[in-house]
């Protein structure tokens, strides 16, 4: 239940977005992802191929008492582009847009008119050249209309901790050493777009593969879907909890995506379920995605699961800075997008915890 300083409900959902099956470069199927979503207590999950929309397979899944909602978008990408660049996740289009691929601006634009949603996947990478992988950045800044970003891509961040094959085996057997936090380059370029007045939302994604690793005598499925899918999720504030009924809760998930009521969480060290952060002002009060009035001043409520070091940040800049405290107040009367950072102590480092969207104070 959410806490009594904040509004409600609204009823929250995890969900683990982009990931891959046999149907592109992961190795497992649309009924194994559910089945591990399921054993880790996932809402939803959302499959992204690589050009690709694969037809029939969205719905509940269910084992026992347990169910999950399985969404499937697309990962789309110019195959002939060389080096690869530019990746966009594609949610609710409902038809192919692997088509459009050669032309982002295109392709944003037409997964707008057929109705979908679209998120720059792993903004910002570093090349791994000890495993043969380059740096799949988005380098078409020029281009508009997209939703939001990936702020943190849980496959690409290994690619900064690995100079050495040495390296790569060492965080295979260790992967909860891995996640330290977004990017910085994606922050800034992401508040840089907020202060030009762009409505850009986040979202946190795994790009799960389930990768069989092979080193000599050494084999082991490194990366599985079920520890991606407690390590960095995408949390959703909702109005309402799932029905169980495929076409609602869909419209649920990906209005909820498209009007930016969401943070990304790092559940690994500590469950990031039940943080809010809401704006409280004369005559309204809003959640992350919403905007406010500062007329006659705005109050700023933020809780976080457990006492943590919180961040309020406006424009870019941090504002205030609480350590060790669950529950955060500030009053304000300028104009801008507030967001919140969150951080916690985990294997003896400063790792990312919560990442709000912003609410927009005018």
């Amino acid at each position: 239940m959410p806490p009594s300083n904040q509004p409600g409900p609204p009823y929250e959902l995890i969900i683990n977005l982009h990931m891959h099956t046999t149907y592109s470069d992961g190795t497992g199927s649309h009924r194994s992802i559910a089945e591990a979503a399921m054993r880790v207590g996932l809402d939803a999950v959302i499959v992204t191929d690589h050009n690709v929309l694969v037809q029939g397979l969205e719905g509940y899944y269910k084992s026992g008492k347990s169910r999950v909602l399985l969404l499937v978008g697309e990962e789309v990408h110019n195959q002939a582009r060389v080096p690869q660049k530019t990746h966009l996740l594609v949610f609710g289009a409902g038809r192919e847009m692997a088509g459009y691929a050669e032309d982002p601006q295109v392709l944003i634009d037409n997964v707008r008119r057929a109705g979908g949603i679209s998120f720059i996947a792993h903004p910002h990478e570093t090349a791994a050249p000890s495993i043969g992988e380059d740096a799949i950045t988005w380098e078409d800044w020029q281009a508009q209309g997209y939703t939001g970003l990936e702020l943190w891509n849980g496959l690409s961040e290994i690619k900064t901790l690995i100079p050495t094959k040495l390296h790569a085996i060492f965080y295979a057997y260790l992967p909860h050493l891995i996640p330290h936090g977004p990017p910085a380059a994606t922050l800034a370029k992401w508040d840089d777009l907020l202060v030009e007045g762009r409505r850009v939302y986040t979202v946190g994604g795994s790009d799960a593969h389930e990768l069989k690793l092979h080193a000599g005598p050494l084999k082991r499925t490194v990366f599985p879907y079920a520890h991606h899918f407690l390590t960095i999720n995408t949390h959703l504030l909702v109005p309402q909890p799932l029905s169980g009924e495929l076409a609602t809760d869909r419209k649920l998930v990906l209005d909820a995506l498209a009007q930016g009521n969401a943070f990304t969480g790092y559940d690994l060290p500590a469950s990031t379920r039940g943080f809010r952060f809401s704006a409280h002002g004369k005559d309204e009060t809003v959640i992350m995605g919403g905007e406010i009035d500062s007329g006659g001043g705005v109050t700023l409520l933020i809780r976080l699961p457990q006492p943590g070091e919180c961040r309020l940040i406006r424009d870019g800049q941090e504002i205030k800075l609480w350590k060790r405290q669950q529950d955060c107040a500030h009053v304000i009367t300028q104009p801008g997008a507030y967001r919140v950072e969150a951080y916690i102590g985990y294997y003896g480092r400063r790792r990312g915890w919560i990442f709000s969207n912003p609410i927009f104070v005018t």
